[in-house]
């Protein structure tokens, strides 16, 4: 039951909002009244200030000048959508009737994945596409291979049923999810309760409390998984990521650090590690940032930025017959 608890606290974090309803005397189109308040906002909220080592008084000072009083609503959002791009997180939004913001997320590194590499020279013909998977065997079926390009919800136990009762007499899977920029975090304890044989602590994580003192949070609340009843796997599991594995696939990553017999291969992850909530604003706007911090095993929260390869491989663009962090993933397994 501790998972279902733990599912249904990530699902309120990332979709709950604040709605705080303006009473009409309350409510304002003012331009400067509506930054000053979202400046506060995510001046309390917001969980990564110290982290990221970003000044936000320095941000005020920075864009406010650019408000007046009469500009334009789409003028408006832009100076409140560039002041939150600041930030650098990708799970921070402005909301409006004519405009959702979005925060461009750096990836780290080099792009290190190309399909077509790996359909040319690795699959055999027997792929399966089984709910929001593609999987085929590699080595003469000593191998299995599962594509997952993004956690779409829509994990089921028949998929996951059907996929490791067809590998169940190879040596090693190897999970690619290279280029996954998120998505559901269910699909996350449904894969991993998979691969675990008793009851596991993942991770910790730790709400912003809503405060002026960016390093004001809640104690860490441990996150725990309950092994699936469904048909699991114990061999080797190799885990394929990179930079652009972003949020879900994150937390994904962050997770398996606690699974002894899982491996990361291939490139430090995107981050996108804290859970955004959020409010409405006088005019009408609403917005999210991120309010938690997920925390390592060690109660660090340092892997926002990117959780870390077990075995650091890079892509070789000048070798078009060969994917090199696929390549190291099987050396793993038949080692």
């Amino acid at each position: 039951m501790k998972q279902i608890l733990i599912l249904t606290t990530i699902l309120l974090s990332l979709t709950a909002c604040e709605n705080a309803l303006f009473q009409k005397e309350q409510a304002t189109i003012d331009p400067l009244e509506n930054f000053d308040y979202f400046w506060n906002q995510i001046n309390e909220k917001y969980a990564y200030f110290e982290l990221k080592k970003v000044d936000w008084d320095a941000v005020r000072l920075q864009y406010e000048p650019l408000v007046f009083e009469g500009m334009s609503d789409d003028s408006l959002f832009q100076v409140m959508a560039d002041m939150m791009a600041e930030l650098e997180d990708g799970h921070n939004n402005l909301i409006s009737s004519f405009n959702r913001s979005y925060s461009w997320v750096i990836y780290n590194g080099q792009d290190q994945y190309d399909r077509r590499i790996i359909y040319e020279n690795y699959l055999s013909d027997s792929e399966y596409l089984t709910g929001p998977f593609r999987h085929s065997f590699l080595e003469n079926e000593e191998i299995g291979y599962i594509r997952f390009d993004e956690f779409t919800g829509t994990v089921d136990h028949y998929s996951l049923d059907f996929m490791l009762d067809r590998f169940a007499s190879t040596k090693g899977l190897i999970l690619d999810i290279r280029e996954n920029h998120g998505g559901s975090p269910d699909d996350i304890f449904m894969i991993l309760s998979r691969f675990i044989e008793e009851e596991t602590l993942l991770n910790y994580s730790r709400n912003k409390l809503s405060s002026k003192d960016h390093d004001l949070f809640a104690e860490p609340s441990p996150a725990y998984l309950q092994p699936s009843d469904h048909t699991r796997y114990t061999n080797k599991l190799m885990v394929l990521i990179d930079g652009e594995t972003y949020s879900a696939g994150s937390f994904f990553s962050l997770a398996t650090k606690a699974l002894d017999h899982v491996v990361l291969i291939g490139d430090t992850t995107g981050g996108g590690l804290g859970l955004p909530n959020g409010g409405q604003l006088p005019n009408g706007w609403t917005y999210r940032c991120s309010t938690t911090q997920a925390l390592n095993l060690s109660k660090e929260a340092d892997w926002e930025k990117g959780v870390p390869a077990d075995i650091n491989i890079d892509f070789d663009w000048n070798n078009r017959s060969k994917d090199e962090i696929l390549e190291r993933a099987i050396e793993e397994i038949l080692k």
